[in-house]
Order: structure tokens, then sequence, then C-alpha cells
């Protein structure tokens, strides 16, 4: 499995490329702002073909250019359903004073909406360029964050978006955040999953599971056994 990334935007969001070794298929996940540039150069460098886009969550640092992306390349957008507010509109993601920043960033407070949208509300696995991902909603950061996993024998990878760091957790405290539902996600995913876990977030470096069971405080008990958050 041959995997690229690289962060984009003011926000410094990690965009990921996937594919199988040798195949030309090629998945991306989270594209957010300015990140199509950089994917269109890459696939042109190395003749590979875009097949689908993967969204773990709308924030608009993740998904900025995805639907633009998608619908340049006639393939379809992947997200969950419980996103949409804030597929179009991305200040509805981030709160009312984001907008003068929307606007400076696209012209307006407006996103291109995808020609071919498909919902992963309910759906347990997709299948995208031959790349079988275990799909599991994970709400708390957003109402419709996912974590895309792919199983490997060396440790499964897992685009796990603003779920989970190296040393800390996405925030609860914009639109549709809930700190119960993040506790609650952490403990029935991340605590569920193997050590060797490879975790490929949304933001910062690549870890493993097994580290972040060490160091990173909100994995602790005393975090996910507080009595106030449930």
């Amino acid at each position: 499995m041959f995997i690229a990334s690289f962060a984009t935007g003011p926000w410094q969001a990690n965009c990921y490329l996937i594919r199988r070794d040798h195949a030309s298929e090629t998945v991306a996940v989270d594209p957010g702002v300015d990140a199509a540039a950089m994917l269109t150069q890459l696939l042109q460098e190395h003749d590979w073909t875009l097949a689908g886009v993967l969204c773990t969550h709308a924030h608009v640092d993740h998904i900025a250019d995805a639907a633009r992306l998608a619908n340049v390349t006639h393939v379809p957008l992947w997200l969950h359903s419980a996103d949409d507010y804030m597929l179009t509109q991305p200040s509805a993601g981030l709160g009312a004073d984001s907008i003068p920043l929307m606007k400076q960033l696209f012209g307006a407070d407006e996103l291109e909406a995808p020609v071919l949208r498909e919902d992963l509300a309910g759906v347990s696995a997709i299948t995208v360029a031959g790349i079988t991902f275990q799909v599991t909603h994970t709400p708390g950061h957003t109402p419709g964050s996912v974590v895309f996993t792919v199983p490997q024998d060396d440790g499964d990878l897992a685009f796990v978006g603003d779920l989970v760091f190296a040393g800390s957790i996405g925030r609860t405290d914009l639109p549709g955040g809930d700190p119960q539902q993040m506790v609650a996600s952490l403990r029935r995913v991340v605590l569920g999953w193997d050590d060797a876990t490879k975790l490929l977030p949304g933001h910062g470096e690549t870890t493993v599971l097994a580290r972040q069971r060490v160091v990173n405080p909100y994995l602790q008990v005393q975090f996910l056994e507080s009595s106030w958050l449930g």
C-alpha cells in the first residue's frame, strides 16, 4: 500500500493519497484548502487516476477542495450526511465570526457542491480503487465525523481526521461539537483498536496507537472516565 501526504492551507490540514502498490487508481482523503493543485500535480507526474474522494468530516480545512476535485475528475465524494449543513457553507462549521475569513479565502461563504455524492451514514465499509475502507461513525468533533480504517497485516491504517492527534484530540467547542460524544467515540473506537494501529490524523504527525495510549492525556483512564463527561 502506498500513501502520500501533505499539509495545506492556513490550518495545515493533512491530505492523503492512498493506492495499492503498482496500481494507477488512487483515493484522496480530506483534500482541504489549496489541496487540489498539489493533488493534480501528483496525479499528472505519476500518471495516476483519481477514483474517489473520501472526507472524514466537513470542516472547511478538510473539504474545501473536495467537491471541485471530485467534479473535475468525475468521481464520487464520500461524506456522512450529518455534516451536510457545512458542506457548501463553510462558516456553518466554524461560526458566524468566520464569515470574513471565508470571503477572504474563497470570495464568498460558499463552496462548490459535489455532483456525485455518496452518503456514509449507516455504511460500514466501502471499496474504492480496489481498497476496502472500514467506515466507523465517530461523532464528537462534528456530528458526521468518521474514521476510515484499512486492514493491514503489520498494523491497520486509520485515517482518523480530527478524532485524535499525536498527543491530543479534536476540539469540541465549534458548532456541532459534543464533548460527551467525543469521549464515547474515543472509548468505543480508539480504545478498541490494536496497539499496532497506525494513526493518520487530520493535523500533525503520523503516530501509532501504542504510543498514544502512553503519552496522550486524552486517552488516559482519568479523562475517559471523568464523570462530568458521562
